[in-house]
C-alpha cells in the first residue's frame, strides 16, 4: 500500500466536509465514521474525499481526511479489506509492514533520523508508530492500526517547536475506536 506516496512525501491529499461536532473549541473538529466505528479531532475545516482506486485486498474505497493547522499537514484514512484478510495474518507484521510501507524509499536513513520505529496498541488493536525527523527537527508522525479487516492510517507534520508537536499528538491520540479489542 503507498498511502499514495506517503501524501506526495507529505505533500497533500485531495478531499468533501465531515461531520463536525459541537460543544468544542472553534478550531477543531470531530470526525465521526458514517459507521460510527471512530471518531478523531482535526484542525478545522477537516476535508473528506474517497479514492476511486482499490488495492489489492480491499473491499472498498479508501476515505480520507485531510486539514491544515499553521502550515502543517494533517492526514487521517481508513479502508476496508476482504474479510478474513487479516485473520489469516499477523497483525502485528502486517502493521508495521503496512505503518512503514514507502516510508524507507522517500525517508531515506542516511538523511533522516528515525525517531520512533516500534509497534504499538491501540484499544488492544495491533499498530505501528513511526515518527521520521529531518536535520532541521521538523518531523512526519505517522500511525497505522488494523483492527479486524479495517486499516486506519494517521500522518501529521510538525515543525521543531513544541506547540507544533503538542497539536500533532493531540491528532494522533484523539482516535477512539467503537471496539476494545477482547483480552
Amino acid at each position: 500500500m503507498k498511502r499514495r506516496f506517503l501524501l506526495r512525501a507529505a505533500g497533500s491529499l485531495a478531499v468533501a466536509a465531515p461531520f463536525a461536532a459541537l460543544a468544542q473549541a472553534a478550531e477543531w473538529q470531530t470526525v465521526v465514521g458514517r459507521d460510527l466505528r471512530f471518531r478523531i479531532e482535526m484542525p478545522a475545516p477537516a476535508k473528506e474525499t474517497k479514492a476511486a482506486g482499490k488495492e489489492k485486498g480491499h473491499a472498498s474505497e479508501l476515505i480520507a481526511w485531510e486539514s491544515k493547522h499553521d502550515g502543517e499537514m494533517f492526514n487521517f484514512d481508513y479502508v476496508d479489506y476482504t474479510a478474513g484478510w487479516f485473520s489469516g495474518r499477523d497483525t502485528k507484521v502486517a502493521a508495521r509492514e503496512l505503518g512503514r510501507g514507502e516510508a524507507e524509499k522517500a525517508f531515506a536513513r542516511d538523511k533522516f533520523k528515525y525517531v520512533r520505529d516500534e509497534p504499538v496498541t491501540l484499544q488492544g488493536w495491533d499498530g505501528y508508530a513511526l515518527d521520521i525527523q529531518d536535520a532541521g527537527g521538523a518531523v512526519v508522525m505517522m500511525r497505522t492500526y488494523i483492527v479486524k479487516d479495517r486499516l486506519y492510517r494517521l500522518l501529521v507534520t510538525a515543525k521543531d517547536d513544541e506547540a507544533s508537536k503538542a497539536i500533532a499528538r493531540r491528532f494522533l491520540e484523539s482516535l477512539r475506536l467503537a471496539e476494545t479489542r477482547p483480552a
